[in-house]
């Protein structure tokens, strides 16, 4: 692992492909036990000296469909440079007529629509069993710090665009976008906002004990409007671009206070409160657990399977 800590972690969606005003200090492409990310991630730093680790989740030019992501490889290469807390951004689809295109959301809750095709665990294949408390999908303390950030920064670019926050994302298989009854149905469920990519990235992120908060953009409607055609990509992607726009301009705008608070005393155990939390969740050691499984494992949770004696000792906090 590397020895350097950059402390925030960065996963741009669909549109969201580069971060502007960034000097560039170096990239990486860790090669993980679950194999390299999506893309070489990419370390830089923002004029006050504040560094951040920027990764394209579907890959430079976006080749990778959502199906296809390697999730346990970008969280475990993210974990592996010393990231304590993930802001992962994300196109969606709006399920409510207040959300219009061009509006933010910071959900809280996910409905999920996969379809079991996509490696969800790091304890999948392994001897070793774990069942992570998901609950509160997301960080509720990151959230919260960021929910008021976010809403002044949006209110400054003086768009008129609105955050939501609360609300629930269906995340769905793909690739193709819903019919209209399904659109429909998430919607009677409960459902705000959809989109392909929010799982299993959430839960690995709270398996390896990082805080993680998903900031959408909304694009489209959806299909669940009767007056309005189904969406399609074309649609969606004129949208992405004023939106990434605006993306840029909110991280700008938190960054330095996000690393600012990671870091002071007394907040860093609030806003990493997922630390320690598989403690409980990872069954006991047994004859039958592989060595070469606890080995793995360890790449992301040293301090439940590095098998040292001073792993007692061992501190996830930056």
């Amino acid at each position: 692992m590397s020895e350097e800590r950059v402390l925030i972690g960065i996963i741009g969606g669909s549109g969201l492909y580069a971060l502007d005003n960034l000097t560039v200090l170096r990239t990486v492409n860790p090669l993980t036990p679950w194999g390299h990310p999506s893309a070489p991630i990419t370390i830089a730093s923002l004029p006050s000296g504040t560094q951040i680790a920027f990764l394209a989740r579907h890959g430079h030019g976006h080749t990778i469909p959502p199906s296809s992501v390697p999730s346990r490889a970008n969280i475990a290469a993210l974990k592996s440079l010393g990231v304590a807390a993930i802001i992962s951004f994300s196109a969606v689809g709006s399920l409510r007529e207040e959300i219009s295109p061009g509006s933010f959301a910071i959900p809280s809750q996910i409905i999920d629509r996969t379809k079991g095709v996509r490696k969800g665990s790091f304890f999948e294949d392994t001897s070793v069993v774990a069942h992570a408390m998901f609950g509160d999908p997301f960080s509720s303390k990151l959230t919260g710090w960021l929910a008021p950030k976010v809403e002044k920064a949006l209110e400054e670019e003086g768009k008129g665009k609105k955050l939501f926050t609360d609300k629930t994302v269906v995340c769905m298989e793909g690739p193709a976008f819903s019919t209209r009854a399904e659109s429909v149905m998430y919607r009677q469920w409960g459902g705000d906002l959809i989109n392909m990519s929010v799982l299993p990235e959430a839960k690995l992120a709270r398996e390896a004990e990082l805080s993680y908060a998903l900031i959408c953009m909304a694009t489209d409607y959806d299909s669940w409007r009767p007056q309005s055609d189904a969406v399609t990509a074309h649609d969606v992607f004129q949208v992405l671009h004023d939106n990434s726009a605006t993306a840029k301009l909110v991280l700008s705008k938190i960054l330095d206070d996000l690393q600012a608070d990671l870091i002071a005393d007394g907040v860093k155990e609030s806003l990493l409160q997922e630390v320690g939390g598989m403690k409980f969740s990872i069954m006991p050691r047994s004859v039958k657990q592989k060595q070469e499984d606890r080995d793995k494992l360890a790449y992301i949770l040293p301090a439940y399977f590095s098998d040292l004696e001073d792993a007692v000792n061992f501190s996830p906090y930056p």
